[in-house]
């Protein structure tokens, strides 16, 4: 999964307010308590909810030493599937790279709807977070399917993440709720 150079790089689209910065966070973190070297970073159009936005992780083994935006992905996450329509999402991506998107649509309709070849993915985030967490908050389950179909974290290291940082913000309860929603979508992810 990693590049040549060692690292596994992922971007994230999302809207202001869905919590991709958020996402991205989780996701370095979690790899950092397992000894991975990391780097998370947002990057902003027009600062406002709702406005495309996209955020970038970096993993590796080793020492990462650059700090430009992520160009050519390994990973791809959209966490709003109406971004499909007004961003190209796919580009950089190789034929190597993973694409996965918040939907209730099968992956082969968005392969086609995206015009990418490679591995895709498609999980209905946005379902199983109102289902689970009672809100639209789609981003803790698209989790649980980037770490199912990726691998670049494990289930127990993103859920102990969960825990340290939910628990005294938003209660036992909600953060159960959250913890929920990602095992879920990493057994539906498909």
């Amino acid at each position: 999964m990693a590049d040549a150079k060692g690292i596994v790089e992922i971007r994230i689209h999302g809207r202001g307010g869905q919590g991709a910065k958020s996402a991205s966070q989780l996701i370095v973190e979690a790899a950092m308590d397992q000894g991975k070297q990391v780097q998370a970073f947002p990057e902003y159009g027009p600062e406002r909810s709702g406005a495309p936005m996209v955020t970038y992780a970096r993993i590796s083994d080793k020492r990462i030493t650059t700090y430009e935006p992520v160009l050519r992905p390994d990973i791809v996450m959209v966490i709003d599937p109406t971004l499909l329509e007004q961003v190209d999402v796919t580009n950089g991506m190789t034929g190597k790279s993973i694409l996965i998107v918040n939907t209730n649509k099968k992956a082969a309709e968005i392969r086609n709807e995206a015009g990418f070849a490679g591995k895709t993915y498609a999980v209905d985030a946005t379902g199983i977070s109102i289902r689970k967490i009672g809100r639209n908050l789609p981003n803790t389950p698209m989790l649980g399917a980037l770490i199912k179909v990726t691998g670049v974290i494990s289930l127990e290291s993103l859920i102990e993440k969960v825990e340290k940082m939910f628990l005294h913000k938003i209660g036992k309860e909600k953060t159960q709720a959250n913890i929920d929603a990602i095992k879920e979508a990493y057994e539906k992810v498909a």
